[in-house]
């Protein structure tokens, strides 16, 4: 019978199966029942309906903290997947001492976030970083504080955020170039293609995987973005640094509202899935078709 079929490797994998749906499916619908609720310092089921949800859409820190995460994460996933592979593709390139290089930028995304912020809090700190040292060489009126900066404040969380997680979408990268025959490269070569155009039309578009990869990545680094923005800001400067897990965190163990809590994390929930299912209809969907 199928049923029976690799019976010792299915035994093998029903620990994980087990862990996976109780854990994980388990307590998302936990989180999901309570967030109807009015739990305050203890879970319990005295349901409201969509009175946590009116309230949480009614909080303009919640909408400061949507409005970042989108600014943070377009411009994180640009950036990341630009810088990764161009830094690849140099690589890439039979440079000398690859080595060494390969180890520089990726030496980064071996810190915790903790560390990344307060290494950048020091960075970008107006009195004894950047701007202080330009300015200790003679250019007084230059000015580079984005964490004192409302409006810029989450720009300067980009740029942590970049040093430490571009060198995995390098090694990434790296790999899929690495996969690549040579004999394509050669034949573009022979055929007069210039290499940017090589990359632009054959080597990217057979790197399609490798993408689809280091973009689940980086967008699960960036739904769950935490710790960097209280390493570094704290949430400030009068909020303007706000994220979603952050607002999360607040309301149920500062606040000690966790209905309230409850509630922001199946709204980031929900965004994770609006957005993965159109990708799987596209991806396994028209595959299917095909």
């Amino acid at each position: 019978m199928r049923l029976f079929r690799n019976l010792s490797a299915k035994i093998a994998t029903l620990p994980m199966i087990l862990t996976a749906t109780v854990i994980f499916v388990g307590c998302t619908g936990w989180t999901v029942v309570h967030s109807f609720t009015s739990s305050r310092l203890l879970p319990r089921l005295d349901f409201v309906g969509l009175d946590q949800y009116d309230r949480l859409w009614s909080t303009p820190k919640w909408y400061v903290a949507i409005q970042n995460l989108a600014v943070f994460g377009v411009l994180s996933l640009i950036f990341s997947l630009v810088i990764g592979f161009v830094l690849a593709a140099l690589l890439d390139r039979k440079v000398r001492g690859e080595d060494v290089f390969r180890t520089i930028f990726l030496y980064p995304f071996a810190l915790s976030f903790v560390v990344t912020g307060l290494v950048w809090q020091w960075l970008l700190n107006p009195e004894l970083g950047i701007q202080g040292v330009v300015r200790d060489l003679g250019w007084t009126s230059f000015t580079f504080d984005p964490l004192y900066n409302r409006d810029l404040v989450i720009y300067g969380l980009l740029i942590a955020a970049l040093w430490q997680g571009t060198g995995l979408v390098m090694c990434i990268m790296l790999a899929g170039l690495r996969s690549v025959d040579d004999e394509i490269w050669k034949a573009a070569r022979v055929d007069g293609i210039p290499t940017w155009k090589t990359y632009t039309h054959v080597i990217i578009p057979m790197m399609r995987p490798v993408f689809v990869t280091a973009l689940v990545l980086i967008a699960s680094g960036i739904v769950k973005v935490y710790d960097l923005v209280v390493a570094m800001t704290q949430g400030g400067p009068g909020g303007a640094s706000e994220v979603p897990a952050k607002y999360v965190m607040d309301a149920m163990f500062g606040a000690q509202n966790l209905g309230q809590g409850f509630a922001a994390s199946t709204m980031m929930l929900l965004s994770v899935v609006i957005i993965l299912i159109p990708w799987a209809y596209l991806e396994f969907g028209g595959r299917r078709r095909g």
